[in-house]
């Protein structure tokens, strides 16, 4: 009677004589992912990375790879996840599509043959001319130690990659990664504005005589001083003594009674006594914030604090 093996999201599914590490479920990843993390076996970019090892043994899987061989033949190169050479060749000699690969150097160049079922040989070669314009002959590490095996995982890339991207999916292949340089960072853009139109002579009266009354309301109102006003006005051109004369006149003109204009440079100026009238006799709250309107034009800061605390001491008065 034989055996019939079963899995939950605990297990990993038993084949043949052995057992497979390959997960069934998504759980099952998630679990396997960890363990390998946790173990002293794995390449030093997955150790601790359980997520990177879920991705890798993904790639494993769409390639043909068992986790395991997944883990040992994966590399994450810049960033990027990429086949080490001999599993390049691997999976491709493993493929069904795949008649031939031969690979040969002379001491200055390495060839590499591939033949697709079906189609015509393709040669790659690659030199160490080659290796010269790609700035790669002399840089330190491999290339000075292995020149050869260098020029022949370049060659085989190439030809590879050709002639069989579809058993690769399109996976970059880890010599060529680590010799592509990485993005480097040139610093902050400078930024030149352009330049500021020039500014007429005089702001236009047809502009002024438009917006007089505007920049007289607020004044009066005390939501802005005379040289509020005038300062913004004159970021765009410059008022003339008449204009300024006009506007202050303006601005008198719709000031409460308790309030006189300074002169066309200042701010308006507030008749304290009668300010102080207005905020003890107010009836509404209404009232008392139309007064109250004028503590910020107060000059003088001690002046100032005291008719603050008179209109906060009416408002709770109200409130309560």
């Amino acid at each position: 009677m034989s055996a019939i093996a079963t899995t939950d999201n605990a297990a990993l599914a038993p084949r043949g004589m052995g057992f497979d590490l390959s997960p069934q479920t998504f759980q099952q990843a998630m679990d396997f992912s960890k363990m390998l993390a946790d173990s002293d076996l794995v390449p030093k970019d997955f150790k601790g990375k359980p997520g990177n090892c879920m991705i890798a043994m993904q790639w494993g899987s769409e390639l043909g790879l068992k986790p395991l061989q997944a883990l040992s033949n994966i590399a994450v190169v810049n960033g990027r996840a990429a086949l080490w050479g001999d599993a390049v060749i691997a999976l491709v000699r493993g493929s069904a599509v795949c008649e031939y690969v031969k690979e040969t150097d002379d001491g200055q160049t390495a060839t590499c043959r591939a033949k697709r079922k079906g189609e015509a040989e393709h040669v790659v070669t690659f030199s160490m001319e080659d290796a010269r314009q790609a700035g790669l002959a002399g840089k330190q590490g491999p290339w000075t130690q292995y020149p050869k095996r260098m020029r022949q995982m370049r060659a085989r890339a190439f030809a590879l990659r050709d002639v069989f991207p579809d058993v690769l999916r399109g996976m970059p292949i880890a010599e060529e990664v680590q010799d592509t340089p990485t993005e480097r960072h040139m610093g902050q853009a400078e930024e030149v504005a352009p330049a500021a139109p020039a500014k007429p002579a005089a702001y236009p009266q047809a502009d002024f005589d438009k917006n007089v009354a505007a920049w007289a309301k607020a004044i009066a109102a005390g939501k802005k001083s005379m040289a509020d006003v005038i300062a913004t006005v004159e970021a765009k051109a410059p008022l003339t003594d008449e204009q300024k004369q006009a506007l202050a006149v303006e601005a008198q003109k719709l000031m409460p009674q308790d309030v006189e204009a300074r002169p066309a440079t200042g701010a308006p100026a507030v008749d304290l006594a009668a300010l102080e009238r207005r905020l003890r006799d107010a009836q509404d709250l209404d009232t008392l914030y139309d007064a109250a309107a004028l503590l910020d034009a107060i000059a003088d800061p001690a002046e100032g604090t005291r008719l603050t605390e008179i209109f906060d001491a009416r408002v709770a008065e109200m409130k309560g």
